[in-house]
């Protein structure tokens, strides 16, 4: 079986597009927002050129099918696993949050938790050991160390379903 074909285009100011074609010579495409979105699209298979359906769908949508595609302990969002039963994970912060603007401190995740947040990324910047004084914005993603446990209890402080 030869290798899928997958074709990443540059969309300036949207994001990236990405164009598959599959062994029995169905085109998908993918468009990668900027704001995380994506953007699923089918195309006819008498007409490859003529899209059949289109879905759009949330960062967290697209994560959750991801992990629909791929076995769980594969998940997209899953760093590293250790033999001291240690997860790291990451956890968006939606534009929507209670917590868009807040301090971290205030959410009390590390106390409430054991969780640690050991890095956050912000557009194309990444901030190492945020203070508890570190403000959060929406669309930041939060580097979660902890239990499995503790790790989930901080996505559901966070907000993430």
């Amino acid at each position: 079986m030869s290798a899928p074909r997958l074709r990443a285009t540059p969309l300036p100011g949207i994001g990236v597009q990405y164009d598959l074609v599959t062994r029995e010579d169905r085109h998908l495409s993918v468009v990668a927002h900027r704001d995380g979105a994506r953007t699923v699209s089918v195309y006819r298979a008498d007409d490859p050129d003529s899209c059949a359906q289109s879905t759009r769908l949330t960062g967290a949508e697209a994560g959750a099918l991801i992990d629909a595609l791929k076995p769980s302990h594969h998940s997209a969002s899953l760093l590293y696993t250790t033999d001291l039963g240690l997860v790291a994970e990451r956890i968006e912060v939606a534009a929507t949050s209670r917590w868009n603007g807040l301090v971290l401190g205030e959410t009390r995740m590390r106390t409430d938790t054991g969780a640690s947040v050991v890095a956050v990324l912000r557009r194309a910047e990444a901030i190492p050991s945020p203070a508890p004084d570190f403000r959060l914005a929406g669309g930041d993603t939060l580097i979660v160390i902890g239990t499995r446990e503790g790790v989930d209890a901080a996505a559901a402080i966070l907000g993430r379903e």
